[in-house]
């Protein structure tokens, strides 16, 4: 198994939006921030040039020193866009990186075509000198396409729960993980961590006005639980306060 290297990750957004509509999600006020001119598509989208110009005249947050006219990096806002100039990113880095694939979107939701999460695995695998970690909350389509295909050993699937109601993804076959974040419950003692070789910890950011505030004994009895089932452990800063004390980062 690939050992997941410290330090930072790179992100590679090579799809970008979402439909899940999640009341917290940070990925997609960033996007409006910089979308394009046809930010209401409602659909998905294929987008095959490195930009989109669009005039300053347009509702915008942000401009260039030199004339009226940028690029903006989500040309359809947050709708599902598959950017197909943006595939051969990871072969550009020679140097083995941590990438963290599709940080703007969820690349197995229901409404992402086969074909792009394809050709997304397929530009991973001209690259095989990084470790590629994807994020879903969507797990079932990890079971969809790997029930007859075994993954690179560099490929990390994760799921993204908020309490412990919700199913993950997990595999003896396949490097899975775990992230729960934004933490937003108490795990109870009937949980079970089942097969993932990771599990991350992280509480919601930014000033939300329902923003739930975690407690410091949902992190312990989460630390406790990894711990017994022999499943390292990563504490995000976003819970410092919380935590009070060092963290626990932990890596596989």
């Amino acid at each position: 198994m690939y050992k997941i290297l410290e330090g930072k990750f790179a992100k590679w957004n090579p799809v970008t939006g979402c439909l899940n509509y999640c009341d917290y999600c940070y990925a997609r006020k960033f996007a409006a921030r910089f979308d394009g001119c046809w930010n209401q598509s409602k659909g998905i989208n294929v987008f095959k040039e490195i930009g989109v110009l669009r005039d300053l005249g347009t509702p915008q947050r942000f401009e260039t020193k030199k004339g009226n006219i940028i690029k903006a990096p989500f040309p359809y806002g947050f709708d599902p866009t598959f950017h197909r100039s943006r595939l051969a990113e990871p072969t550009g880095k020679k140097q083995p990186q941590n990438i963290f694939v599709c940080s703007m979107a969820d690349l197995f939701g229901d409404w992402v075509p086969d074909e792009w999460i394809k050709m997304v695995f397929e530009a991973c695998m001209k690259a095989p000198q990084h470790r590629y970690l994807f994020l879903t909350k969507n797990p079932d389509r990890y079971d969809d396409f790997f029930r007859c295909w075994e993954a690179p050993e560099n490929f990390y699937f994760g799921t993204t729960i908020v309490n412990d109601k919700q199913d993950y993804y997990y595999s003896n076959m396949n490097n899975t993980f775990l992230s729960i974040e934004p933490i937003q419950d108490d795990f109870s003692e009937q949980w079970e961590i089942k097969s993932v070789n990771w599990v991350i910890i992280g509480a919601e950011t930014g000033n939300r006005k329902n923003k739930i505030i975690p407690e410091r004994k949902w992190i312990e009895n989460i630390v406790r639980y990894c711990h017994a089932a022999n499943v390292p452990v990563f504490v995000k800063s976003s819970l410092q306060e919380i935590w009070g004390e060092p963290l626990i980062q932990e890596y596989p």
